[in-house]
């Protein structure tokens, strides 16, 4: 930061009191019609603020906030890491990105136990939100690390997908199931057992925030882990199944589902096992993530906890250091 000079501001006379920084959630230049809310509403001391000369527009989105391209939307923890970090940092998709890139992913100690998990016999379980909406996962994150696990001779996969349907289209899962399942389908030539297990709506299973709802978690240990929920062939017929049922039925709010085989769960989680939730984002991470590591654990009976190696894509809350491992490590940032 020393190499930053700091100019005064013609104009600007200063304040005699403390400067208070003010992060208002929602709050934006948008289009100036009837669609935009604040334009919309009474603003008195906002439109005051906006004449001042002090006044400057923030660009939220993309790489100017550290995501990979300006195609990228911005949202509230991206926001508010700039913000709060005073400068533009590599976060959440761009942060995986460069790690898969560089192979820093796969070098590191937690890829590594994933890996010693599967070469033990146990089954390698990615978890984690199948879209490319990059908010809070993108699925090529999921393919680099399928293939991964081809390089290195890991012969059982089992994918728990959760459909979006908020970050992209509300009724999109099957433009990435369908190739989700052709590409397990590729890789299990040479013998590899890699296959969708188990899957849900992003609302109703798995990703609950803030414990509102650890009824969501409940569903989505039940699915992914104990392998109990409406069975189904596969993925795919599932989603097609819960459509043709409901054709109002949008992909975050479609109910748990697990694939089976003779009537069998062809993916619960066992002892031995790897986990890894590949969400990078934190805030939809962090309940099921302590699902499977808190040894005190008063939100739902889980029946059994197995014995797993977990990892998340990253820390999803350094303060509560949850989880314990992750693949990617989080940029460092000084000067705060």
């Amino acid at each position: 930061m020393s190499d930053l000079a700091l100019k005064p501001i013609e104009g600007y006379r200063g304040f005699p009191g403390p400067v208070v920084l003010v992060i208002m959630d929602g709050v934006g230049i948008g289009k100036g019609d009837a669609s935009d809310g604040v334009h919309m509403a009474y603003t008195p001391v906002l439109d005051a603020l906006f004449q001042e000369p002090l006044y400057a527009e923030l660009q939220a989105h993309g790489k100017a906030v550290g995501l990979p391209t300006d195609e990228d939307m911005g949202n509230s923890e991206v926001g508010h890491n700039a913000l709060g970090a005073g400068r533009v940092i590599s976060q959440g998709a761009r942060l995986v990105n460069e790690a898969i890139e560089s192979g820093g992913l796969f070098e590191g100690d937690a890829w590594r136990r994933v890996v010693q998990r599967a070469q033990g016999g146990g089954t390698v379980h990615f978890i984690g939100l199948v879209s490319d909406g990059n908010v809070h996962s993108h699925i090529k994150h999921l393919y680099a690390l399928l293939e991964r696990c081809v390089e290195e001779d890991v012969p059982r996969v089992r994918v728990h997908g959760l459909l979006d349907g908020r970050d992209v289209g509300d009724k999109s899962a099957l433009e990435y199931f369908e190739p989700l399942e052709r590409k397990l389908a590729a890789l299990r030539k040479g013998g590899r057992d890699y296959r969708i297990a188990s899957g849900g709506g992003r609302m109703l299973t798995t990703m609950d925030r803030y414990e509102a709802d650890w009824g969501i978690v409940k569903r989505g240990w039940k699915a992914h882990v104990l392998g109990e929920g409406r069975g189904f062939r596969s993925a795919v017929e599932a989603i097609r199944s819960y459509y043709d049922e409901d054709p109002e039925l949008t992909d975050q709010y479609m109910d748990s589902f697990v694939v089976v085989e003779g009537d069998k769960p062809v993916g619960t989680i066992e002892d031995g096992d790897a986990v890894v939730f590949f969400n990078f984002r934190g805030d939809r991470a962090i309940e099921i993530s302590r699902a499977f590591e808190d040894d005190d654990f008063p939100y739902f009976d889980r029946l059994r906890r197995p014995d797993v190696f977990y990892a998340g894509m990253m820390q999803y809350d350094g303060d509560a250091q949850i989880p314990k491992h992750f693949l990617v490590e989080p940029p460092v940032i000084d000067h705060t």
